[in-house]
């Protein structure tokens, strides 16, 4: 194995990468804050967590198209940062009921569409066939944060504004609708290209 190049060594550690590094390392540390889902501090510190690492999403890309720093390594890793996050965050606020009921179906529609994205992104990049992320995806995206956002801060965001575990679920709802029509215009994608490898 050749050690890495100064070049390839740069290139990991540009700013893009750093702040998705910190986007990666945010998941745990929301996770066991919100292992005290009673403690008020505890969920406003977890939320002010996701909410840096929230914007550290838009910044990581903003960055990597001004300073020219796009690299393999943040194309892949950012998405993963990304679902990562998410799913981190909706299966603790399972846990502590938060989402509960019928509102669960929203949570498992969510992390079931990011499963099946991750899977046809695998089999299109063995293909050679990229899938451009879409307006209405990047829409989902930021309704998505914003809703567990308000999750996140649930019991102890009551007492600041009242109604704002209602307000998360009603907006994760949302994003579980749009994430259903992401979800089925990538599995298009990725039917129409079984179809054409299989077509003689």
């Amino acid at each position: 194995m050749t050690a890495a190049t100064p070049l390839q060594r740069s290139k990991a550690l540009n700013l893009p990468n750093i702040l998705t590094y910190g986007r990666l390392m945010a998941v745990p540390a929301v996770a066991a804050l919100l292992f005290w889902p009673e403690d008020h501090w505890s969920r406003w510190f977890a939320l002010a967590i996701f909410v840096a690492a929230g914007i550290t999403d838009y910044f990581d890309g903003y960055f990597a198209r001004l300073y020219a720093q796009q690299s393999a390594l943040g194309r892949m890793l950012d998405p993963i940062a990304d679902k990562l996050l998410v799913s981190a965050a909706l299966l603790m606020l399972v846990a502590d009921e938060t989402i509960a009921g019928n509102h669960l179906w929203a949570a498992m529609i969510i992390l079931c569409r990011e499963i099946l994205v991750s899977g046809l992104r695998e089999f299109l990049a063995e293909l050679k066939v990229g899938v451009p992320v879409s307006r209405i995806a990047k829409y989902k995206t930021v309704l998505q944060m914003v809703a567990v956002g308000f999750l996140i801060a649930g019991p102890a965001g009551e007492l600041v504004l009242r109604g704002t575990i209602g307000i998360g679920l009603m907006l994760l709802w949302i994003a579980a609708v749009l994430t259903l029509y992401t979800g089925w215009d990538y599995l298009k994608a990725g039917i129409e290209h079984i179809v054409e490898k299989g077509t003689p």
